[in-house]
């Protein structure tokens, strides 16, 4: 909320504006003269407003010095002719004069009439408010919005997630999430971990191909599991974790969506989160079995005590009742004698 200045319309402005709006003005100036706002100069209507507006308009606009500007449209509606306000304030004018226009700018608006204002238009240069900057104006104010490089990534996914194609080497929208097809070394790859033939592989997605593709496949241990990930950028990794738990061997196929953090773009971040449902279904259609499946920010938590914990957790079977803790030792609540008081009474 703008603090205004107590300025007000001369009588002589006041009963200019009071009659100026039956069509024979096209453009009024006012300036602030002497801590009030006066009439500065007027022009009538010659030809159609588009044709009046740069020679009434730019020929009133002085250099350093502030005004306003009410033009008249040629359109009207059941309260008279649309206006045009202009609020032009130099970049070079004195300060107190911009802080005095920019305060004053509600008054005078208030005084000519806001029902009776079609348009707002504040410029600093001449090139600002002339008929091709008013033009420029109104453009502007009909385009979308900015957007975030958030919301532009955001938005991008998705329009691709609309596709509706069906299949597993397809673009698909078989579940929530967006669903790129796996090239076809990459799926050939996953059916080896499906068969424990291999033990580690590891996928990226092509952002300009918009498809999951072979990133390496080797064998991997435990230990050397860590650095085979990178640092800077997502994957989504198969790795058969081989271990014994209560006796028995496993080969426990788990899936690892590693993301470290915001070292990666917005539209990694997005994507990878998007695809990774569906990536899960095409890995079910291959008939595989993943034990687990984890997602972790940094590659150095992949230790051996921690895939353990992760495929095979610890179970709670007996959960203890709550008990009411004791209280303080050595005091006792107040005794509460009712009978003696009674019969007293």
């Amino acid at each position: 909320m703008s603090h205004q200045t107590g300025i007000k319309p001369s009588e002589e402005l006041a009963a200019f504006l009071a009659s100026s709006k039956d069509g024979q003005y096209r453009v009024i100036k006012v300036i602030i003269d002497n801590e009030e706002l006066v009439l500065a100069d007027h022009k009538e209507t010659n030809g159609t407003w588009e044709e009046d507006y740069d020679n009434c308009v730019l020929s009133m606009l002085e250099e350093k010095k502030a005004c306003y500007i009410f033009y008249r449209m040629d359109t009207k509606d059941e309260t008279g002719y649309r206006w045009l306000f202009i609020s032009y304030i130099p970049d070079n004018c004195q300060v107190r004069q911009k802080m005095l226009y920019a305060s004053t700018k509600a008054t005078i608006k208030m005084s000519f009439g806001a029902s009776q204002i079609q348009e707002e238009l504040s410029g600093t240069l001449k090139s600002e408010v002339s008929l091709d900057g008013y033009g420029k104006h109104l453009v502007s104010k009909a385009a979308p919005g900015p957007l975030t490089d958030a919301e532009i990534e955001h938005k991008k996914v998705l329009e691709m997630e609309t596709r509706t194609e069906i299949g597993v080497d397809t673009k698909s929208q078989t579940l929530p999430g967006l669903a790129f097809p796996v090239e076809e070394e990459a799926l050939a790859r996953i059916r080896e971990i499906a068969k424990l033939s291999t033990t580690y592989v590891q996928l990226f997605i092509d952002m300009e191909a918009e498809v999951i593709r072979l990133a390496r496949c080797e064998e991997t241990s435990v230990a050397d599991l860590p650095s085979r990930i990178p640092d800077d950028s997502p994957r989504y990794n198969l790795f058969v974790f081989p271990h014994t738990y209560e006796g028995d061997i496993y080969n426990s196929i788990v899936f690892i969506y590693t993301m470290p953090g915001y070292r990666c773009s917005v539209k990694e971040r997005m994507l990878y989160s998007s695809c990774k449902a569906p990536f899960l279904h095409v890995m079910e259609q291959l008939g595989m079995e993943i034990a687990t499946k984890i997602e972790i920010e940094d590659r150095k938590e992949l230790t051996e005590d921690f895939l353990m914990s992760e495929v095979h957790p610890i179970r709670i079977v007996h959960k203890p009742k709550f008990q009411k803790p004791a209280g303080p030792a050595g005091r006792r609540g107040q005794s509460r004698v009712t009978g003696a008081r009674d019969k007293a009474q």
